[in-house]
């Protein structure tokens, strides 16, 4: 009745001594490698049941192993693919839209009623063509008002010559009479009271040059002053009529008939979209690429394909996102584009050598860096931080290899750095 309980607890002494003390040995056969010498000889000291099964099991699968090269049956089994660097055109891709290369709201600059029927959004308008027609009141009277006043001003001119005139003259005739009687005061033979009066009379006459040559200047102040009013004038009878800054599409009515327009007040929304804007934001890290000119294409959200080319980048960065601003100028002559439209945007850039492996083959190294794992020429494992050069429904271009890489693609996740392992190649095509 007690054989049982001993015979059990034999399997497990000998069990538990297979999985601490001879557990490479016990690896080994589970991989189906060749038992070495050491484990045989340690087989041979512990001539139990289990330790003869190992062996025997040990003897059947050294055959299977013989033609195996040494290196693999030392090393980690992995699938590794022999990948060789391609030239690609290195774009940059990002996110935007569309933008009408112009847009303006128009607005009254003055205070009136509107007389005009309005146009309806959607309408085709010309630069010039009129928006919105104000009531003048009594605009037209000021400017006539304001041309008088500048004839007035015209007609004095000649008056005001007229009296400056009149003043030399007056000025020259004192100063003969003032001349004349400082000799004759000196010989004897007039009074200083009449050499008094005549230096009187000739400072009487300087202020009078000096008064008719103030009353020319005022009057042609007067003139400036007319003439300005009446460009005003003018200037407000010009802003009854709004007009269309440029060709365009009305987006929206312009101000119904009867409206109040004030200085400031909505007639119309023009836009032009004969040319458009494709407006994205690049990432402080890739801004250096992108250079004015270069070549770019773009997906809108409802499957076009457009093409043009970089216009504007922004040299200051936005303070909240850090990414600069890029304008990419595209053809639009069927008004098909319109404004405010999703695009993913691809901008070409210079090229370089990269790899296109399954996105599968990404991995992190114990310092969370994004990479690959590779076999080395001594069958051991490198780790080769990578640069996302472009993401593709069916793989990566990675940058930062060799030109030359076995890049494992299956049980990367299961081998660090320096690990020997075994590989298994597949070719590029499979």
């Amino acid at each position: 009745m007690r054989v049982i309980p001993l015979m059990t607890a034999a399997v497990v002494t000998a069990g538990l001594y297979y999985a601490v003390i001879e557990r490479d040995a016990l690896l080994a056969f589970a991989r189906g490698e060749q038992v070495s010498d050491e484990t045989a000889s340690s087989d041979v000291s512990e001539p139990t049941d289990a330790s003869a099964t190992t062996a025997a099991a040990a003897e059947n699968v050294a055959p299977q192993a013989a033609g195996a090269d040494k290196a693999d049956n030392s090393g980690v089994r992995v699938v590794a693919l022999r990948s060789t660097a391609r030239g690609i055109d290195s774009a940059v891709v990002l996110r935007g839209q569309t933008q009408a290369i112009r847009q303006v709201e128009v607005r009254s600059e003055t205070t009136s009623t509107v007389l005009s029927e309005p146009l309806r959004k959607g309408a085709q308008v010309k630069a010039g063509d009129l928006l919105c027609k104000l009531d003048p009141g009594t605009r037209p009277s000021t400017l006539l008002e304001a041309k008088a006043r500048l004839s007035e001003a015209k007609i004095r001119v000649p008056e005001a010559r007229a009296r400056l005139d009149e003043a030399r003259a007056r000025l020259k005739e004192a100063q003969i009479n003032l001349t004349a009687a400082a000799k004759l005061s000196e010989g004897g033979f007039a009074s200083e009271t009449r050499l008094a009066s005549s230096q009187a009379a000739e400072r009487s006459a300087v202020a009078g040059v000096a008064t008719a040559e103030t009353g020319l200047e005022t009057t042609s102040a007067g003139i400036e002053a007319a003439s300005a009013q009446v460009a005003a004038a003018e200037k407000e009878l010009a802003r009854l009529d709004i007009l269309a800054p440029f060709d365009g599409l009305l987006e929206s009515d312009t101000a119904e008939l009867g409206s109040l327009m004030q200085p400031g007040s909505l007639c119309a929304t023009v836009i032009q979209l004969e040319t458009i804007k494709l407006v994205g934001y690049v990432p402080e890290t890739e801004v250096n690429r992108v250079t004015i000119g270069a070549g770019a294409r773009a997906e809108l959200a409802n499957g076009r394909n457009v093409e043009g080319k970089v216009t504007f980048i922004s040299r200051s960065a936005d303070p909240t996102t850090r990414t600069f601003e890029v304008e990419i100028t595209v053809p639009n002559p069927d008004l098909a584009i319109r404004d405010g439209q999703t695009a993913d945007i691809v901008i070409s850039a210079e090229g370089s050598k990269a790899h296109y492996l399954p996105q599968s083959a990404l991995t992190l190294n114990n310092d969370g860096q994004l990479g690959v794992r590779v076999v080395e020429d001594d069958m051991t494992v490198g780790f080769y931080p990578i640069q996302l050069l472009r993401d593709e429904a069916s793989g990566v271009w990675l940058g930062g290899l060799p030109e030359q890489a076995d890049v494992i693609v299956v049980g990367q996740d299961f081998v660090v750095a320096g690990v020997s392992v075994a590989p298994t190649y597949k070719e590029v095509s499979q």
